[in-house]
C-alpha cells in the first residue's frame, strides 16, 4: 500500500496541491495513516510529500530537513502561494 501512496503523490502536477484527506479516499487508508507514511518517506525528491496539506489549506507538518519553514519554500517554489497561513483550495487542489 505504501507504494500506491507515494505513485499518487507523485502524479500531483506542478503548481497544486492535494489533502491528506484526499489520499485516504483514493488509497482507502485513514487520513492519518496517510501523515504517518508521509513522514515515513525516504525519498521526498522522488515523491513530494510536501505536496500534502491539511483539508482546511492549512501546511500541516513536514519532517523532512528544515521542517515546515522548508515545505512553505518547496510550495512557493511551486508556484503555490500562501494566504493568511492557507492555500486556496480552490484554485490548487489536486483531487485523484
Amino acid at each position: 500500500m505504501p507504494l500506491k501512496i507515494y505513485l499518487l503523490l507523485k502524479s500531483v502536477p506542478k503548481g497544486k496541491v492535494t489533502t491528506y484527506g484526499e489520499l485516504a479516499k483514493a488509497t482507502e487508508l485513514h487520513p492519518r495513516t496517510v501523515g504517518m507514511l508521509m513522514k515515513k518517506n525516504s525519498r521526498p525528491d522522488t515523491f513530494p510529500c510536501y505536496k500534502v496539506v491539511r483539508s482546511d489549506g492549512s501546511v500541516g507538518g513536514y519532517s523532512g530537513h528544515g521542517g515546515v519553514k522548508s515545505k512553505i519554500k518547496m510550495l512557493k517554489k511551486d508556484g503555490i502561494e500562501l494566504k493568511n497561513g492557507k492555500i486556496d483550495l480552490k484554485k490548487r487542489l489536486y483531487r485523484f
